[in-house]
């Protein structure tokens, strides 16, 4: 809706890990394991952001690496979505596509991984608390952003 709304086109970094890889997310962690994910997602954060322009949604845990966080600093304007862990549960649903969230508690799973991306989210240019916020009221939320970013309006 982001993407729609700027006339930009929309990346989703997992979508292009999976076309190029031919196989899902949940199977390369399955198959090839975390670590060649993240090198597979650097080397496509890489190739995306050779490009401007869109509007690029990034998988949680993009950011722990330091050069992919710096990089992010650096080519975008970086927004961190947030919510609380009963939120981000209940976006999450249950299926099998999130590796990440495997096991018998899933809401301790997320808090421990907030708990582990606090400081990295912390470095994006603006944090947005889309807690009871629709899709369009944070794409609403999301646009007074850019205008603060591009010296518009002052603040939200």
């Amino acid at each position: 809706k982001l993407a729609h709304r700027l006339k930009r086109g929309f990346v989703d970094l997992d979508q292009v890990i999976e076309e190029k890889e031919g196989i899902k997310v949940s199977e390369i962690f399955d198959c090839k394991g975390e670590g060649y994910f993240r090198k597979a997602e650097k080397q496509a954060l890489r190739e995306v952001l050779r490009r401007s322009g869109q509007v690029v949604a990034t998988g949680g845990g993009t950011i722990l690496d330091k050069e992919n966080l710096d990089f992010l600093k650096e080519k975008t304007l970086l927004i961190c979505l947030a919510a609380p862990p009963e939120t981000l549960l209940r976006r999450s649903g249950g299926g099998k596509d999130r590796p990440l969230l495997e096991g018998s508690d899933r809401q301790k799973r997320i808090e421990e991984l907030l708990k582990q991306r606090e400081k990295s989210y912390a470095e994006a240019h603006f944090t947005i608390d889309t807690t009871g916020l629709s899709v369009n009221e944070v794409v609403e939320k999301i646009m007074e952003v850019i205008k603060i970013a591009e010296g518009e309006i002052q603040s939200v």
